[in-house]
C-alpha cells in the first residue's frame, strides 16, 4: 500500500510539472493603473491550495491587500490585488517587486505541489516547538524558564490566545552550538518538562507539545493547531467585536456564498483564506473591499469533494470557524514593542518583569535579527483594566526607556474595564534570575 502511494504522489508531481511547463504562471506588477495601490495580477494553472500560497507570500511581506478579485472556476486561476505598504503607499522597491515577481512568476516553485510548498518553510538551525494548551497566568513564564535551564534559546515565537487556549510556535537554538538541538534524549526531556509545563492542573482539557527539526510556516500552524483544538466551539455571544459571517447556498449555480464583515486589519484576507483551505473548501469566486476601517468581502465555495455546504450544522461550522480564525490575532491591548541585543533567558526576565506589575499579554511575537532582539507584546492588567500609564513608565525604567517603547493607543487609559479572564498567558509564576471590485451574488436562495 505505501509503495502504490508513493508512486500516486511521484505521478501527481509529474503531472504538476507538466501542466507548469505547458501552461507557466503569469505575473503582472502595475503601478500606473490604480492611483493608491499597486495592482499584481496573477495567472496560473489552477490547482487546490493555490490562492493560500499567493496571499502567503504577499502577506509575509507585510503587504496590505486593500482589493482583490479572485477567480479559479475551471482550470485556470486569475487573481488580481491591490496592494500597499503599511503607511497606505505604493509598492516602488524594487527588490520587494523583484521577489514577488520570483515568488509567484516562472521560476518559482509555488506552483509545485502543495504538500510541499504550503505552510513549510525550510530551516535545519533550530529546533522547532508546538505547543497548545489551556490557558493560565503565567503559563508562557513557565515555558520560558523551562527552556532557559534547559540551555534553550528563543530565537523566534509567535503567541496567541483565544477562548481559554493557548497556543505557541517557537524557534529556539542550542545555546552553546547555536543550531538546532540534536540530541534525542534531551529532545525528549524538553518535550516532557514542556509537556508538565502545558498539563498544569487542568485536566479537563487535553494539552500537546511537538518537538521538530526544520521549520513551519509559523502563523499557519498556529490556525491548523487551534483549529485542530477546536478553539471555534463554545465563544461568547456578547463582544460588540464579533465579526459578522453569513453562509447561504446559492443553488442555481451550486456554490456556498460566505459573506464576511469585521474590522478590517493586517494579515485578515490570509486568517480567513487559510481556515477555508484547511477546512477543504475551494474559493472559486471571491471580492475584497477593505479601503476603509471596515472590510468587506465575499466567497462563492464548494466542498473538495464540489458539493456546496450541506446542512445547517456544516453551515454553523463554517461560521464559528471564520469567527475564531479572524479573532484570533485580534491584538486586545496596549502594543510595546522591545529592541536589545539577544540572551539567554531575555523573553523570560521579561515576561517576570510583566508579571510582577501586574500585566497579562494577550498575543506576542518573538524574532531575533543580526543578534538583536525584536519582540512585540499586547499587554492589558490582570484585573481586564487597561494599563496604567504609570505602570508602563516604570516597567520602562526597569528595562530601558530606549529598549521598551509604547506603540499603544494613548485614549486607552480612559476606557472601561472589560471582563476578559481568559487572555493571561503570562505574569509568570516563575521567577528567573533578574534583567541584567464585483458583486458576486445579488440574491441567494
Amino acid at each position: 500500500m505505501e509503495a502504490s502511494v508513493s508512486f500516486s504522489n511521484d505521478m501527481d508531481d509529474e503531472y504538476e510539472k507538466l501542466i507548469r511547463r505547458m501552461n507557466p504562471p503569469r505575473v503582472v506588477i502595475d503601478n500606473e493603473s490604480c492611483k493608491n495601490a499597486t495592482v499584481i495580477q496573477v495567472d496560473s494553472a489552477n490547482k487546490q491550495g493555490i490562492l493560500l500560497e499567493v496571499v502567503q507570500v504577499l502577506t509575509d511581506l507585510n503587504l496590505m491587500i486593500t482589493k482583490a478579485y479572485i477567480c479559479s472556476d475551471g482550470g485556470w486561476f486569475m487573481d488580481v490585488f491591490n496592494v500597499t505598504d503599511n503607511d497606505g503607499n505604493k509598492i516602488t522597491d524594487e527588490g520587494i517587486l523583484d521577489y514577488i515577481q520570483k515568488s509567484l512568476g516562472p521560476d518559482s516553485c509555488f506552483a509545485s505541489s502543495m504538500r510541499r510548498s504550503v505552510g513549510v518553510k525550510s530551516g535545519m538551525d533550530h529546533t522547532s516547538i508546538e505547543l497548545i494548551g489551556s490557558d493560565r497566568p503565567g503559563l508562557l513564564s513557565e515555558v520560558s524558564a523551562v527552556l532557559t535551564n534547559l540551555k534553550c534559546n528563543v530565537v523566534n515565537a509567535e503567541v496567541w490566545t483565544h477562548n481559554t487556549r493557548a497556543a505557541a510556535v517557537m524557534q529556539v537554538t542550542d545555546e552553546e552550538t547555536g543550531g538546532a538541538i540534536i540530541d534525542p534524549e534531551r529532545l525528549s526531556l524538553v518535550k516532557r518538562l514542556l509537556s508538565n509545563v502545558l498539563k498544569g492542573s487542568n485536566k479537563t482539557r487535553e494539552a500537546k507539545t511537538v518537538v521538530s527539526h526544520g521549520g513551519t510556516h509559523t502563523e499557519r500552524r498556529l490556525h491548523q493547531m487551534m483549529f485542530d483544538d477546536r478553539d471555534y466551539e463554545h465563544m461568547g455571544e456578547d463582544s460588540s467585536d464579533r465579526p459578522n459571517v453569513n453562509v447561504v447556498n446559492w443553488h442555481g449555480r451550486d456554490y456556498s456564498v460566505v459573506t464576511i464583515r469585521c474590522k478590517d486589519r493586517p494579515k485578515l484576507l490570509f486568517d480567513i483564506v487559510c481556515t477555508l483551505t484547511d477546512m477543504q473548501y475551494v474559493v472559486f469566486h471571491g471580492n475584497v473591499e477593505a479601503e476603509g476601517p471596515e472590510a468587506h468581502q465575499e466567497y462563492c465555495i464548494r466542498h473538495i469533494d464540489g458539493s456546496p455546504v450541506k446542512s445547517d450544522a456544516e453551515r454553523q461550522r463554517v461560521i464559528h470557524c471564520l469567527e475564531a480564525a479572524i479573532l484570533r490575532r485580534v491584538s486586545e491591548g496596549l502594543k510595546l514593542e522591545l529592541c536589545t541585543s539577544d540572551r539567554i533567558g531575555l523573553l523570560s526576565d521579561v515576561t517576570r518583569i510583566f508579571r510582577e506589575n501586574s500585566l497579562t499579554v494577550t498575543r506576542a511575537e518573538v524574532s531575533t535579527r543580526s543578534g538583536k532582539a525584536l519582540n512585540t507584546f499586547y499587554v492589558r492588567e490582570s484585573s481586564g483594566y487597561p494599563v496604567d500609564p504609570k505602570i508602563i513608565d516604570s516597567i520602562r525604567q526597569t528595562i530601558g526607556q530606549t529598549i521598551l517603547r509604547v506603540k499603544g493607543s494613548p485614549d486607552e487609559s480612559s476606557q472601561a474595564p472589560q471582563e476578559s479572564p481568559t487572555r493571561f498567558l503570562f505574569g509568570g509564576l516563575f521567577k528567573s534570575r533578574s534583567f541584567c471590485n464585483f458583486g458576486l451574488v445579488r440574491s441567494y436562495s
